[in-house]
């Protein structure tokens, strides 16, 4: 892949950025750069929205049955090409293939879904609520939206919001993490391909110039965002202030709990995959196992030998379970959090520190660890560490279990490991979080569902995905009507 400079597209043009400033773009398993991206202006968002703005009337215009069929068209783009954006998802990520083309069939599936707004975009009516006089209430599109997307699912966040968005007749500007942004321009290219109105669907690259421009502009009345807890609380509070309808995902501590009765082995393997999947790059990655009981000693054993055994190299590689971190900034402050929690008094049972991967001596690569005895209180028990580390903390009982999730500031996920129904209800029923996991390791919603999000791990009304997609992209509309008979013509 060339190194090059990335364009904008705006207007349906892809333009050379004014920037005097470009980030490389670094394949982390190599340290290659892949590209560079402009650190694009605020004129150029000005630029965009004015573009996505002037579209939108005619785009609104367009009948719902007739928006949906180049959502359609685009679906069948991105399954032709699913090959090559999975590989190029690997290749500026870091995650392993399997990981990658996972994630781009996830993003499928909500344009899958976006596809049925003609049934999703409808409102309500009801006749005669006074004599004579009919109410009803309609949907009608808000105008732009915009997101803010994340290094960690180059493909896939965006789809939790632009497919519905478009779908109910809003125009749209997409800002690409600046550390992985080939895979939406490729995307977006292949939007252009499929033949999307000139302005409907714009990309500007940039950095925090930019997305601060993104959340002053008044013409963006709609944000989404994932990411950090303190980014995510910013983007919330600025863009609100500026009077937009916002979504903002953030940051998790996400625990999984595991009863005496769970099955060992399925367990072991799922939890596994939780913690370490995408080098733990996930909002939903399993982040502390809380063990019950007896399950203290046999669990411990089996994820420790499962950490120890997991083959880690470069993602593209036949074999490889897990890839390496996002940038050498996140490697060092992943092994310094490990090491502030050894200082805690916390066991590194597995330590994946200065990982040396043959053939790759320039990767950031943490490999799998475990820490044991963590105190409650202590900073790894709070911090979002975002990377291949479990911490292992025992408690007594299901209860003590519940009340160390709900006294965790994240409500993101919350898992429970168990063959008894009864805790499984309790669990359900009393854990603080938006998405719960029964014997599942990360409890991530089917786009018909919204991905949803408590506490410090989410800020807006509305979540991303299905139904509460449709409702954040659109605005309600009630209208009373009369028409007296006598003002009716006469045939």
């Amino acid at each position: 892949m060339n190194s090059e400079n990335l364009k904008n597209y705006i207007n349906g043009e892809w333009r050379v950025s004014s920037a005097t400033d470009y980030l490389d773009v670094i394949n982390p398993a190599t340290a290659e750069t892949l590209g560079r991206t402009p650190l694009s202006p605020a004129s150029e968002v000005d630029a965009a929205a004015q573009a996505a703005a002037a579209a939108f009337d005619g785009w609104r215009r367009t009948p719902p049955t007739e928006r949906v069929q180049y959502l359609f068209k685009l679906k069948t783009a991105l399954e032709a090409h699913a090959e090559e954006l999975a590989r190029t998802i690997t290749e500026e990520n870091g995650k392993t293939l399997g990981e990658a083309r996972g994630e781009l069939q996830r993003a499928i599936e909500n344009v899958e879904v976006a596809c049925s707004v003609p049934t999703l975009m409808q409102g309500d009516v009801l006749e005669d609520i006074a004599a004579g006089i009919d109410e009803l209430m309609i949907r009608q599109p808000v105008g732009v939206g915009a997101t803010i997307c994340p290094f960690n699912f180059p493909a896939m966040i965006a789809f939790w919001f632009m497919p519905y968005a478009l779908a109910c007749g809003n125009t749209y500007v997409l800002k690409p993490s600046e550390r992985t942004p080939l895979t939406l321009t490729r995307i977006v290219q292949l939007m252009e391909q499929v033949g999307f109105p000139k302005g409907v669907v714009n990309l500007v690259h940039g950095g925090a110039e930019t997305v601060n421009a993104i959340l002053d502009h008044p013409l963006i009345r709609a944000i989404t965002f994932v990411g950090s807890t303190p980014v995510a609380r910013h983007i919330y509070s600025r863009a609100a202030a500026n009077g937009k309808r916002v979504q903002a995902q953030g940051g998790a501590k996400n625990p999984i709990v595991v009863l005496p009765d769970a099955d060992l082995e399925t367990t072991t393997r799922i939890v596994a995959d939780s913690a370490f999947g995408s080098a733990g790059q996930r909002c939903l990655a399993a982040s502390l196992a809380i063990t019950v009981g007896e399950a203290r000693h046999t669990f411990t054993e089996a994820i420790a030998d499962a950490a120890a055994k997991r083959v880690v190299g470069y993602g593209l590689n036949e074999g490889v379970e897990m890839g390496p971190v996002i940038s050498a900034r996140s490697k060092d402050r992943i092994e310094g959090l490990i090491e502030r929690g050894a200082q805690e008094g916390v066991e590194v049972l597995v330590d994946g520190r200065r990982a040396n991967i043959a053939g790759y001596p320039r990767g950031y690569f943490v490999r799998p660890t475990i820490l044991r005895n963590i105190p409650t209180g202590g900073e790894i028990a709070r911090t979002e560490i975002f990377g291949p580390v479990l911490g292992l903390i025992h408690v007594n009982t299901v209860d003590e279990a519940i009340q160390l999730v709900n006294g965790g500031a994240y409500g993101n996920m919350a898992c429970l490991f168990t063959t008894s129904g009864a805790a499984a209800r309790k669990f359900r029923y009393e854990a603080q979080a938006g998405n719960i996991g029964i014997n599942i390791g990360v409890a991530a919603p089917m786009a018909f569902f919204p991905f949803s999000g408590w506490k410090e791990s989410f800020f807006g009304a509305l979540h991303g995905q299905g139904k509460h997609a449709v409702e954040f992209f659109t605005q309600t509309k009630v209208v009373i009507e009369r028409w007296p008979k006598e003002w009716s013509r006469k045939f």
